[in-house]
């Protein structure tokens, strides 16, 4: 009798271990980390140029057709388009490598294309270039407005002085002047002084914010107003 309790037992603890060694959860399948995009190179309308080519809507529209390369690890593109005369910008979106727009004659714009693929968080944006749209009977062209400022656009900096920088350019390759404003109110209204160069030095006080921006005049008696730039100064 008692030979035949420990069979049983040992029947019952072999059926135990051969149930539970059965539960185990499988290994969970790893899912293929997806590839960032790769930044894109763009092809028309071309950097610091007129374009005039496109379609003509009106006296005040043309469509142009923006063209940029295919890019690796891509599914789809962004296009951000700024008239920068306006300084209104638009995003557009597309599968495609090249995308019509409507967009004002005479104005000139910045633009870039962020590249994007499914499956992912990561974005490329390739580099901003700057045209001119081909306007009715324009024999000279105003100068791009002045971007890309130093200090950057909301940057706290140190007291004391400081170089205003910008840079710009003009079309029709004629000399460039600039009058820089500077306040701590926006929009900046008190002149602060002119230049033939692309800086311009003071000195700012401690615990502040300043509102700056640049009119940049050709030799044709034409101008353009950048955007309104901003810093702080550290306590």
């Amino acid at each position: 009798m008692r030979f035949l309790n420990s069979f049983l037992g040992l029947s019952m603890t072999l059926l135990l271990v051969s149930c539970s060694g059965g539960g185990d959860d499988p290994t969970p399948t790893r899912q293929p980390e997806v590839p960032a995009p790769v930044a894109t190179t763009l092809v028309f309308p071309a950097n610091n140029e007129e374009c005039n080519e496109g379609a003509i809507i009106s006296d005040t529209e043309s469509q142009v057709v923006f063209q940029w390369a295919a890019s690796e690890n891509t599914d789809s593109y962004t296009l951000k388009l700024k008239d920068l005369e306006l300084g209104s910008e638009i995003t557009l979106n597309t599968t495609n490598t090249q995308l019509p727009v409507d967009i004002l004659r005479g104005n000139a714009y910045a633009w870039s294309v962020v590249s994007k693929a499914n499956g992912t968080n990561q974005t490329a944006e390739s580099d901003t270039w700057r045209f001119y749209n081909a306007g009715p009977g324009v024999q000279n062209y105003a100068p791009f407005p002045a971007y890309d400022p130093t200090p950057a656009m909301g940057v706290a900096i140190v007291a004391g002085e400081i170089t205003l920088g910008w840079k710009s350019s003009d079309l029709d390759g004629d000399p460039l002047s600039f009058t820089v404003y500077l306040d701590t109110t926006s929009p900046p209204l008190t002149l602060l002084g002119q230049t033939n160069t692309n800086s311009y030095t003071t000195t700012i006080n401690a615990n502040t914010i300043y509102y700056w921006r640049v009119v940049a005049s050709d030799s044709a008696g034409n101008s353009s107003q950048s955007e309104i730039f901003e810093f702080r100064t550290n306590p």
